[in-house]
């Protein structure tokens, strides 16, 4: 603590000190004088609380930012500063992919250079810190926050959660007035709900936590964030939010954060709905216990000045997190300069043609190529398409979490498409009319632009039934009737059932929600100005009763085989009316180069723990037009001391070759990746024999065999 702060502590009463650790939204800020808004007098909230609290969320924008935190420095007593919070999950003014969608890029170092651009938007529009990024692991589609995610595989979520703050912070610990601080979120396990319902029960073991969970948090904690937002889930029978043995335990000593621990949304005041606190009092006092410093819009810290005579732990506990929010504070410099990156010069600039550039190829390389029938794509620039669907003419292309996003700014596919093709005919019925089914029958292919709505994906959007609605499959069903090819484009924030769209269409292109220049991306696609460069970060099924499903389960003990016994035999894992394999494996991708990986090659086949595997691998674009390909790296332990999955991934880089380019890539791979947690909840190697296989996705692939001794 800095003589600063520690002085500063010393003159704030108690009061003062609960309101540092209260944060509010922007609409108790209001008008230019203590007025009681109607946000207060529900709350029963005075003015004077008001002027006490330490942050702000939801509120952006040089005008409204400069405003507030103006009038609140004039009304505060000591004069300290505001935090300003706010979601900016993946854009602020340019709104770039969804994070699922980046995820498919397997690209850590775009999603870099996409956290550092909305970013700089940010601060420029005066917000301090974003809650992002999310680094829950999910596995089940039917929950609608995994758009928020990177995925169901732990390595990649590290390896995503990593960039990501990097991005944010601009490879900083503590970020300049020029980028914003991340909030890691949520703290621990939410992707786990049960069901895939929102706000549901968490119930996964310590082990399993620990085993698959955790090192998404540890990555962002070790990039530096300096801030970690708890979840809405219990853990082991207690809201994670007052879990002593999860934040202060888990969080805090093993894991190292040091930083700001911030609720979610009311979160402290649910423990009241969860029955593990008797009213807001209590509730306070068990997050506090638990290491919460911030208590978001549940106001229960705030029922604590009412304790006449708090007993010294509490007023302890309340030091240490007011010296913590203090200590953030003056590292941003807010006690220099409480308008901290605020900047109406730079706001005006958002929505620049570098950033705008740079949302067009993130969408290019989040885009997943899942079918291509007799190489029906690229199109040539006069073929004459049939131009259908919801999502035609429509610039809802932003997704959930893009607040500050405009889809006026935003142009559709069709005109993104009439702008670089030189015949296309758009249908504006969703049910198809004999006139719109007499010009499609005039066209040379059909581009049909299907998916679920913004709102259909984000928080609170849990659906029981994740596919496509029965009015855009019955249209599918109508263009089939016209003998004509066609190539369905995907919206989409979440894996749906897409069975009746791979029997339908000849092509199926994944773009997911792509952002501000999702359609101009789309257009660069079709016309193979670009291949699409990504490959799925979940798994999609078959069938809604595979769900949840995943490509790096743990191996039971009556596994299917592979071979004509799987059938014969009905005492194994499978169902009796459906296959256990999913529609489209995570990492699989399709190009429209043809490549090939002839032989990889290990450098030893006997290591010691300590070293690095050195993993050759020979690939061979055998097209005449430039590839983009993921080598993807999984790993096998054959025998270990706890079950484990069959194949992990543990590697992977991103190449692109020349038209008949044949290349060899080496990629490392550190044993250390290869650690697991043993019954003692510690994470260790094992010594004995392991697999390594490198494919394209994670269901093929080169096997090598090597040890560790």
């Amino acid at each position: 603590m800095s003589e600063f702060v520690k002085e500063l502590i010393s003159k704030m009463t108690f009061a003062e000190k609960v309101g540092q650790l209260t944060q509010l939204s922007g609409d108790f800020f209001v008008g230019d004088n203590a007025a009681i808004t109607g946000p207060l007098q529900q709350e029963n909230l005075s003015s004077a609380d008001l002027y006490r609290v330490g942050s702000v969320l939801g509120v952006s924008g040089f005008e409204q930012v400069k405003k507030i935190q103006t009038n609140y420095l004039r009304k505060s007593r000591l004069k300290i500063p505001l935090l300003f919070m706010a979601d900016v999950v993946h854009g602020y003014r340019t709104i770039f992919p969804i994070p699922l969608a980046l995820a498919a890029s397997f690209d850590p170092q775009l999603v870099r250079q996409v956290s550092e651009f909305f970013s700089r938007e940010a601060a420029a529009g005066g917000i301090h810190v974003t809650f992002a990024p999310m680094v829950d692991l999910v596995r089940d589609p039917r929950w609608g926050r995994v758009m928020e995610a990177n995925g169901e595989d732990p390595f990649l979520n590290s390896q995503l959660a990593k960039a990501s703050v990097e991005g944010i912070q601009g490879q900083q610990k503590i970020p300049d007035a020029e980028h914003v601080a991340a909030c890691v979120k949520h703290f621990a396990g939410y992707g786990a709900v049960e069901a895939g319902r929102e706000y549901n029960t968490v119930d996964v073991s310590e082990w399993r936590l620990r085993d698959q969970y955790l090192s998404g948090y540890q990555a962002a904690i070790d990039a530096g964030a300096p801030l970690v937002m708890t979840a809405f889930n219990t853990f082991q029978g207690q809201p994670a939010t007052g879990n002593y043995h999860l934040m202060r335990d888990i969080l805090r000593r093993e894991l190292g954060f040091q930083g700001l621990l911030i609720s979610d949304w009311d979160a402290i005041g649910e423990m009241v709905a969860h029955g593990t606190a008797a009213d807001l009092q209590d509730a306070a006092q068990q997050a506090l216990k638990a290491g919460v410093d911030i208590d978001m819009m549940s106001m229960a810290y705030l029922k604590l000045t009412a304790q006449k005579n708090p007993s010294s732990k509490l007023v302890k506990l309340i030091d240490q997190a007011a010296e913590r929010i203090l200590n953030f504070k003056e590292s941003l410099g807010l006690f220099t300069d409480p308008f901290r990156g605020l900047a109406q010069r730079a706001e005006k600039q958002n929505l620049t043609t570098k950033n705008l550039q740079l949302a067009q190829q993130a969408a290019v390389e989040s885009a997943v190529l899942l079918k291509n029938k007799n190489d029906l794509l690229p199109l040539a620039k006069d073929c004459k398409i049939g131009l259908v669907g919801n999502y035609a003419n429509n610039p809802d292309l932003l997704g959930s979490w893009s607040w500050q996003g405009k889809t006026a700014e935003t142009p559709t596919i069709k005109s993104a498409l009439q702008a670089k093709f030189t015949r296309v005919s758009s249908v504006q019925n969703q049910q198809l009319q004999t006139a719109d089914l007499q010009l499609l029958k005039q066209q040379d292919v059909i581009v049909a632009c299907l998916g679920l709505s913004a709102q259909q994906s984000g928080e609170a959007t849990s659906m029981t039934h994740p596919q496509l609605p029965e009015e855009q499959l019955a249209l599918l069903r109508q263009l089939q009737q016209l003998n004509k090819p066609v190539i369905t484009v995907l919206i989409t924030g979440r894996p749906l059932v897409l069975d009746p769209l791979v029997k339908s269409s000849s092509g199926l292109l994944l773009l997911w929600f792509p952002g501000s220049r999702g359609a101009a991306a789309l257009t660069q696609i079709l016309l193979g100005e670009e291949e699409p460069g990504g490959r799925l970060p979940m798994t999609f099924p078959q069938d809604l009763g595979q769900i949840p499903l995943y490509y790096n389960h743990y191996r039971t003990g009556r596994p299917l085989t592979g071979d004509q016994s799987d059938l014969e035999n009905k005492y194994l894992s499978k169902y009796i009316d459906q296959v256990n394999q999913p529609a489209f494996c995570f990492g699989y991708g399709l190009g429209f180069a043809k490549t090939t990986l002839h032989e990889s090659k290990l450098d030893k086949k006997t290591y010691q723990a300590s070293d690095t595997i050195k993993v050759v691998v020979k690939i061979e674009n055998h097209s005449d037009i430039a590839a983009k390909q993921v080598i993807q790296v999984y790993s096998q332990q054959v025998v270990g001391e706890t079950v484990r999955p069959l194949w992990e991934l543990k590697a992977f880089q991103k190449v692109k070759l020349q038209a008949k380019e044949i290349r060899e890539v080496e990629i490392s791979l550190p044993l250390s990746r290869l650690a697991y947690i043993h019954r003692d909840l510690k994470s260790r190697l094992d010594p004995g024999n392991y697999r390594l296989k490198v494919g394209f996705d994670s269901q093929s692939g080169l096997i090598q065999s090597f040890k560790i001794i």
